[in-house]
């Protein structure tokens, strides 16, 4: 076991989604949704079980509008409104990992995202190993020999050499082919006709794509090198959205982030409101 400190920061926000799709439909007998709840304690419960780490902290996306939204006004204008029977659960959701002692993290004009790369990034210097767990592919960018992803779902960790196998560069070009593929979900425009297939190989190819497009006359296919041409400034916006920032101004202290004990009482609490008797029995289970 490694004797550096471990930091695992839990994408919240992306979990909570998952989560409710995920179940399906599930209540409590008076008819309270619970299935987002019900999903997001699971990976909680199956993180701290299976991994023990010795810090943690859970990021949430802050309400309202982001800094992405004031370069490009129609950053994920695309998403519907959060489904009603999932509002009254985020609440719940905040309090669970309130009862845990974990620490809750939001910043108004940032993305769970920002906070967690910030804080990856902070804590790299500090010779901490960083696992971030998430299903989101946006945060592969984050990846380093000390960073490391964990998607709970699929039981699958992902570093430097996953990410080379899978697009054949390092983690840190990935928002270069973002920026060229854009990002449907997040209604990242990228450039017309090209997919991540293309975007891979053009990147492997100029490396950047300011270095693409200042050779754009090398680029094979003249739809190709045309839309290059007329969409250069749409690739470069897309690839600023698509860029996690990792200078949000934060303040924290990195000690309080380590896992203490649970208010079991809290929980206990909680899980009997929300009829979770399966996992009033795991909490037991997780020393």
């Amino acid at each position: 076991m490694s004797s550096k400190p471990r930091l695992f920061l839990i994408d919240g926000s992306s979990y909570i989604y998952r989560a409710y799709f995920a179940i399906g439909r599930l209540s409590t007998s008076s008819g309270f949704p619970t299935n987002a709840v019900f999903g997001f304690c699971n990976m909680l419960l199956k993180v701290i079980k299976d991994h023990k780490p010795d810090h943690m902290a859970v990021a949430f996306d802050a309400k309202g509008p982001t800094f992405r939204h004031e370069i490009y006004d129609k950053y994920k204008a695309n998403r519907p409104a959060m489904p009603d029977d999932l509002v009254p659960q985020i609440p719940y959701i905040k309090n669970v990992v309130d009862a845990f002692n974990i620490p809750v993290l939001e910043m108004a004009g940032f993305e769970a995202d920002d906070i967690i790369g910030t804080i990856a990034k902070e804590s790299e210097k500090k010779g901490v190993e960083v696992v971030i767990v998430t299903g989101d592919k946006d945060m592969l960018q984050l990846i380093t020999e000390k960073t490391t992803t964990l998607d709970t779902m699929k039981d699958k960790r992902c570093g430097t050499r996953e990410v080379m196998d899978r697009f054949g560069v390092e983690p840190s070009r990935l928002v270069e082919i973002m920026g060229l593929a854009g990002d449907t979900s997040d209604n990242i425009p990228g450039v017309p006709g090209i997919g991540e297939k293309t975007a891979i190989e053009l990147i492997k190819e100029f490396g950047t794509i300011e270095n693409l497009l200042n050779n754009v006359d090398k680029v094979t296919g003249n739809r190709r090198r045309e839309n290059l041409l007329e969409f250069g400034d749409q690739a470069r916006l897309s690839k600023e959205l698509a860029t996690i920032d990792v200078n949000v101004p934060l303040t924290y202290d990195f000690n309080d982030f380590s896992l203490s004990e649970p208010d079991m009482e809290k929980i206990k609490k909680l899980f009997k409101e929300l009829e979770f008797t399966k996992f009033l029995k795991r909490i037991w289970q997780i020393d």
